[in-house]
């Protein structure tokens, strides 16, 4: 029994250590809130009675080891998780008679910012809880943060970096392809706050709130915790909203919060509670995780019963086919609701849902419907042969032990929609006016079959301007936009067509490549694509295959007859770095990604390549004065070595 017992904790700490990495690392989410919260307290439990604890459990880990994009940094002192629960008495009880601060548990991505003589010297994420990454650039453009403040010791504070909601639905309103589009303003948030580039991160509305001060030298706060966050006030600092509780009125307040969840803008997974008294809660200490001053209450789902109708299968532009549950109508969190994304095969296996089962249903962060639990687990549910909308073959892949359904019919008019889609998107056609729901009614009444068939709608014009919602102003508004996109450039067009893993920056490596001739790279087999700098032979084989295809020469011919490209043309002068060699490392402040400046210096005739020879002109690295391997080697053979900025300064 004892060894079973320790075979499931050996199996959750894995499962649990692989949801953080996702979640923390990867910006991505494998696993809901409720069934992660759930297997953690199985695992917690277990231990307990056991007496065994694995060195790798997240009951003893704090957080997942930083990524290695950006440079690391160790705390001043551990960021340590917080203990939680979900019980309103428990919370009420563990105040024990004494004055507390209840405020908002944000969701978002944790922050130590130090200040010095005034002024912001540096902000590192959480990291593990021991080592986090340095993102002070990044900090600069948040939006409400105060560079500058009145308080001239060292000041060292813990914060919530944040998008709200409304940012995040404005930029999601902005993305035209449904698959590219923001899964949730928490990985936004925190894939804009760990950029390389921070004008990415000052686009994207980061804000800052302040939830605990670490160190302010020489200021007596009169041991009051309230009187900390007001001095963080006067500086400047937007500080999380709060509430004074004690015994009495703690429900009352976590009522009122829980009324305002419905329509607060910041992202919320619960509230924190915090002994106003300082001295009080450091009395406490802490244990080996968690400390004693202050505790997490996390919302109780609200679940409803209810039963599974059916599963309903969506596919998309790439071929993957989501499945949704679609339930008997419920009221959660105040809305009715029937439908639940299951996300992948693996999920919908794992819950072993089967239609008719008794299954309960929560809305995450009491917003986004998904499934808790199966109580019955008939596991009856046929996963689909066939594709919903062209009725080809599907097949069931395996991406990092993630299974998914696509269909395999590259004709499937599904994919169809979202090609147009991704077609007159921005940074392909950009062609204004076409949303997918119009395009949708344009292949129904059969204006559209191919590509080239956009810049020939006129032939239709007739019907167009008698479709719902069109008329003559927004046909000659279509029509203005679709004969500015027929002048454009190759790179577009190699974008827009949607051949698998090729991305704007690949479209645009491969036609630099072929001389910006569409003819020379239609011709070119696997081997010659593959020599591309970042191309390599899975995009070479998925490009080569789409060209070489009979129907989409054809396609292609008909729709080059449509444009006119324009070639860049880069003049003499700016090929700067002609004949010159550099190898990039480590993370960068000015650009988005190396890719990015690799291209910016392909332009100017230079060349990168992956390692120091003999024949590099410079390795670029801020961190200089590293002992790394391309560091090493360029010492070795005498190749300079040189900053982001001296680069810039020296060859830009």
């Amino acid at each position: 029994m004892q060894s079973n017992k320790v075979e499931r904790i050996k199996y959750l700490v894995d499962l649990l250590n692989n949801a953080s990495k996702a979640y923390y690392a990867q910006d991505e989410e494998i696993m809901s809130n409720y069934e992660y919260d759930k297997l953690y307290d199985e695992l917690t439990a277990l231990e307990q009675e056991t007496g065994v604890i694995l060195s790798n459990s997240p009951t003893t880990q704090v957080g997942y080891e930083a990524v290695d994009e950006l440079p690391k940094e160790q705390h001043e002192s551990p960021m340590l998780s917080l203990g939680k629960t979900k019980d309103r008495d428990e919370l009420r009880a563990w105040l024990h008679g004494n004055p507390a601060i209840l405020s908002w548990k944000m969701d978002g991505l944790t922050i130590v910012l130090s200040y010095s003589d005034g002024k912001l010297a540096k902000a590192v994420t959480r990291g593990n809880g021991e080592i986090g990454e340095v993102i002070t650039n990044n900090a600069r453009t948040f939006k409400n943060l105060p560079l500058n403040i009145s308080y001239k010791g060292e000041l060292v504070i813990r914060g919530e970096a944040v998008i709200s909601y409304s940012d995040f639905e404005r930029m999601n309103a902005e993305i035209t392809n449904p698959e590219e589009k923001y899964k949730n303003p928490r990985n936004l948030c925190s894939g804009s706050v760990r950029q390389l580039n921070n004008e990415i991160t000052a686009k994207r509305n980061v804000q800052f709130y302040a939830f605990s001060l670490v160190r302010a030298d020489e200021v007596d706060f009169h041991n009051s915790k309230e009187e900390q966050y007001r001095f963080l006030e006067q500086q400047g600092f937007s500080v999380v909203e709060r509430i004074m509780v004690n015994e009495e009125n703690i429900l009352d307040a976590i009522g009122t919060f829980e009324q305002r969840i419905q329509t607060y803008d910041i992202p919320s997974d619960g509230l924190v509670l915090t002994y106003e008294d300082i001295a009080y809660g450091q009395s406490l200490g802490r244990t080996a995780k968690f400390p004693r001053d202050s505790i997490a209450f996390k919302w109780a789902d609200e679940l409803r019963e209810t039963t599974l109708k059916e599963i309903e299968w969506s596919a998309s532009r790439t071929g993957l086919i989501n499945p949704v549950a679609i339930f008997e109508p419920v009221e959660l969190e105040g809305t009715t609701v029937s439908r639940a994304s299951v996300h992948n095969i693996s999920i919908l296996r794992g819950l072993k849902l089967g239609i008719g089962d008794r299954i309960t249903v929560y809305k995450a962060n009491m917003i986004i419907p998904q499934i808790a639990e199966n109580l019955t687990c008939s596991d009856n549910v046929t996963i689909p042969d066939r594709c919903p909308v062209c009725g080809g073959k599907t097949q069931i892949k395996q991406l990092n032990e993630v299974q998914s359904l696509y269909c395999i019919n590259e004709k499937c008019p599904a994919k169809m929609i979202k090609s147009f889609t991704l077609f007159v998107s921005r940074d392909a056609m950009n062609i204004d006016g076409l949303s997918e729901a119009t395009l949708e009614k344009f292949i129904d009444y059969g204006f559209i079959h191919e590509y080239a068939d956009l810049f020939r709608l006129q032939q239709h014009r007739e019907e167009i301007v008698r479709l719902d919602g069109f008329g003559e102003k927004s046909y000659n508004n279509l029509m203005d936009s679709v004969e500015r996109a027929r002048t454009t450039t190759l790179p577009r067009v190699i974008y827009g067509i949607g051949i698998a893993n090729i991305g704007v920056a690949n479209a645009k490596m491969i036609c630099k490549y072929f001389d910006y001739s569409f003819e020379r790279m239609q011709s070119a087999d696997v081997e010659t694509l593959s020599a591309i700098d970042g191309v390599g032979e899975v995009i070479a084989s998925a490009f080569a295959e789409f060209m070489h295809d009979e129907e989409n020469i054809k396609l292609m011919e008909h729709l080059m007859a449509q444009l006119h490209l324009e070639k860049p043309e880069a003049s003499a002068e700016e090929q700067t770095l002609e004949g010159k060699i550099f190898v990039i490392t480590g993370s960068l402040n000015h650009f988005d990604n190396r890719n990015t400046l690799k291209e910016l210096i392909e332009q100017k005739g230079g060349k990168v390549t992956g390692s120091v020879t003999s024949k590099t002109t410079c390795l670029i690295n801020n961190d200089s004065t590293s002992n790394s391997t391309k560091n090493k080697k360029a010492k070795e053979l005498g190749v300079e070595i040189l900053t982001e900025d001296e680069f810039m300064g020296n060859y830009l």
